[in-house]
Parts: C-alpha cells; sequence; structure tokens
C-alpha cells in the first residue's frame, strides 16, 4: 500500500468514524484490507480506492471501518463491572427508584460488537432484579452491521460459553438440536428486553431518546484521538441520568481529559446527583 493510498484511507475513516489510524497502524490496516479487496474483486489498492468513492462507496467503507476494529469480546469480559452492577449500582439505584420516579432501569451497551457484552448485562439485571418490581431494558449499539447479526441472532457456540457457570449456562441459554447442535442461544425472556442498533457513537443522533442509568463504553476509546474521546465522553455523560454511572475499558482512562464524572472504581465513573 503506497502512502498516498495510506492517507485516503486514513482521512475517510477518520472523517466518517472518527477512529484514529496512526502510522504503526499501517501494516494492520493493510493485512485486513485484503479481505475487502477480494469481496469487491479490486485487483489493487488503487482498484479499490476507486470503490470507495464511487456510488457504493459509504456502504463499502462500514465494510472496511467492520474489519478494521478489532470484535474481540466474551461473556462477562472485564466481570468486575458485572459484579459493581450487581453489589452496587443496582442496589442503589433501586433504593432511589421511587423518589425519582424512574419506571424502568435502563441501560445502553455502547459498543456492543457480536452481543457478548449485551446478553452479559442482561444476565446480570436480570439476576439482580429478580422478585424486585422494577423492569429493566437495554440498548445496544455497534457501528458494524454486519457484527450486529450475529448479536441480533443470540446464537453462541459451545466454546464461547466454557467460562461461565454451568448454572448460569442452564438458566439462560437453549442447547441447540438438528443443525444447531453444539451451538447455544440466550433464551426469549432475556432477548426481549435488549434492542440492537446500528450506530455511530459519533453520529449527530441517537436511535432512542431516553437517559439512562449504566453506560458501558469499553474498549472504544483507543481507536480516538484525544479530541474525540472528550467529545464522546462528553455525548455519553449527556444520556447518563443523575447518579447513573459509565463504565469504561480497564486500558482506558478519563485521567487526560475534562469531563464532570466522579470516579467510582477504576474504569467506573459516576455521574453527581443533582443538589
Amino acid at each position: 500500500m503506497r502512502d498516498h493510498e495510506f492517507e485516503f484511507i486514513r482521512s475517510l475513516v477518520y472523517e466518517r468514524s472518527r477512529i484514529s489510524l496512526s502510522p504503526e497502524k499501517r501494516d494492520l490496516v493493510a493485512a485486513r484490507l485484503g479481505k475487502r479487496l477480494l469481496a469487491t474483486k479490486a485487483a489493487t489498492v488503487g482498484d479499490y480506492l476507486e470503490v470507495l468513492k464511487g456510488p457504493d462507496g459509504e456502504q463499502e467503507l462500514v465494510n472496511l471501518v467492520d474489519v478494521i476494529l478489532t470484535h474481540h469480546t466474551f461473556f462477562f469480559r472485564e466481570n468486575d463491572h458485572f459484579e459493581f452492577i450487581r453489589d452496587v449500582a443496582v442496589p442503589e439505584l433501586l433504593a432511589r427508584s421511587g423518589s425519582e420516579r424512574w419506571p424502568v432501569l435502563r441501560a445502553w451497551s455502547a459498543a456492543c460488537s457480536s452481543g457478548e457484552e449485551s446478553y452479559s448485562l442482561a444476565i446480570t439485571l436480570e439476576e439482580s432484579l429478580r422478585g424486585k418490581a422494577w423492569p429493566w431494558h437495554i440498548e445496544a449499539t455497534d457501528i458494524s452491521a454486519g457484527i450486529l447479526e450475529h448479536a441480533k441472532s443470540a446464537i453462541y457456540t459451545r466454546e464461547s460459553l466454557e467460562k461461565l457457570p454451568r448454572e448460569v449456562g442452564r438458566a439462560h441459554f437453549q442447547r441447540g438440536v438438528g443443525n444447531q447442535a453444539g451451538n447455544y442461544r440466550v433464551k426469549a425472556g432475556l432477548r426481549s428486553r435488549v434492542a440492537f442498533h446500528q450506530f455511530n457513537l459519533l453520529g449527530r443522533e441517537l436511535p432512542f431518546a431516553e437517559k439512562f442509568h449504566i453506560i458501558l463504553c469499553r474498549n472504544v476509546m483507543i481507536y480516538f484521538d484525544r479530541d474525540t474521546q472528550e467529545e464522546l465522553i462528553d455525548r455519553l455523560t449527556h444520556q447518563l441520568l443523575p447518579g447513573g454511572y459509565l463504565m469504561v475499558g480497564h486500558s482506558e482512562s478519563l485521567m487526560a481529559i475534562s469531563h464532570s464524572l466522579s470516579p467510582a472504581k477504576p474504569a467506573i465513573y459516576q455521574k453527581p446527583y443533582l443538589s
């Protein structure tokens, strides 16, 4: 890949997704670009740039961003977040739900990838609020349409569930039969509580109007430059209810950017209550 070809891709990806591709990412981009050359039948990177400039360029850019991003996730990844939700956030929010007139606990899985985070959150809320008269709902978003189809199907391999306690697997997953043997699907009751949307976190309009008690936006800021990180945190903070919690990845930090949140634990921040 030539210098001007990488620069064109870098600039286009940043303009449309705000993902920052530093020169150090050039080899990664070149390696992953091969999938899109095959898919579009482009003989060279130069030919592929013409596809991006053509009438189907917008959709192809989505596909390009999809292959550049790393969709590495698993159930209950960074599990201390889910433990905090169960042990601290839910009891605290539940205690205030009546006085605050919160009819529903609302959570947002803001970069849901193939759905493991969203359903881990769903399992946590289901078990934390069982027997409590407080319904809950999760909105889940990702920039990749392809990965969202996997998330919506809610079907996972046996290997994906290996690290889950057996009782969790039995309670919340259905064993596949026939041509789905060896696969497991999240049970319908949990699936009905999670709504998936394709959405760029820096896009103009949110796909929902509600604000949230809990937002998970983990291992996303690593793709953005400092200004974009600050813009993202400002947007997420705006979508939090007072007293709500934002959780970021453990490799991420808000220390170097301006924000109005209070640290609760490493990688967990709370929006102050209104006085």
